[in-house]
């Protein structure tokens, strides 16, 4: 395999963190200015390339969210490799952090395959902005020891059937370690989600979802594992949204907030 001449032209996959542009690091946003082409995802906000993409910086779009149609992660690294070597200043934005289920991981794999180094710069995980946009942290010395931040959506394939999430297991350990638990991408297995965590922690256990953390039409419904599915259900909240589960969540009502809360 050939590999390609570093001076060519750059690739760095940036972290465009929830949505609010105010939540870029400084270093992200000199990135973005730089670039001469930028490949985005779909959650990334439109007002971060508005406010700090450069005139005439070639955009491309692609998308890629869980129960819609994608663009192919394979078409997607060619079109990142094949910039480079025309000798473009490559940013690859995705919403969030890049190394946190943004598959970042994977195309540093490829390009790097293919000879091309890859800068990596951290953004605020939806994870954590969406606790703390209901004023509530993920660990906490009295409820929370630690945090674990796993996929409600696997990668198919025969292989990730041989190693699904046990969440039942998952819940055992939450509770034995006391630890909160985040999860991505789950609206669509809420019920599955829900069914398994039951065998580990009790039916009260707080459950917190929020849909579009950090932006202006941010939604969230407080409620318990027992009635999670149900909650939902009624609040008609969908994705993008993150799942929090554990003790921590206690302090909603510390916040103003009651022990089921629908909307803002």
């Amino acid at each position: 395999m050939s590999h390609l001449s570093f001076s060519q032209g750059s690739c760095t996959l940036v972290g465009a963190g929830p949505g609010d542009p105010e939540l870029l690091t400084i270093k992200a946003v000199k990135a973005i200015q730089a670039a001469t082409v930028l490949l985005v995802d779909d959650l990334v906000s439109d007002d971060i390339l508005a406010s700090y993409a450069r005139p005439g910086a070639r955009i491309v779009h692609v998308g890629k969210r869980g129960g819609c149609k994608s663009t192919p992660q394979a078409f997607i690294e060619r079109l990142m490799i094949t910039a480079v070597r025309e000798g473009e200043t490559v940013v690859r934005l995705k919403g969030g952090d890049p190394f946190i289920f943004g598959r970042g991981g994977e195309e540093v794999e490829h390009l790097r395959e293919e000879g091309i180094e890859v800068r990596v710069v951290n953004g605020i995980t939806a994870g954590l902005a969406a606790v703390t946009a209901l004023g509530v942290p993920l660990t906490h010395r009295d409820h929370a020891q630690g945090v674990v931040f796993v996929t409600g959506h696997a990668k198919t394939g025969h292989a990730a059937h041989e190693h699904p999430t046990d969440w039942r297991q998952l819940a055992a350990t939450a509770r034995d370690a006391r630890l909160t638990l985040v999860i991505y991408m789950g609206v669509t297995g809420v019920a599955h989600i829900q069914h398994e965590l039951l065998y580990g922690l009790a039916g009260d256990t707080p459950v917190a979802v929020i849909q579009h953390a950090s932006l202006p039409q941010q939604r969230h419904v407080a409620t318990t594992l027992g009635r999670l599915p149900v909650d939902l259900a009624a609040a008609g909240l969908g994705s993008p949204a993150v799942i929090v589960v554990g003790d921590v969540l206690r302090g909603l009502a510390a916040a103003g907030l009651p022990a089921t809360r629908f909307g803002t």
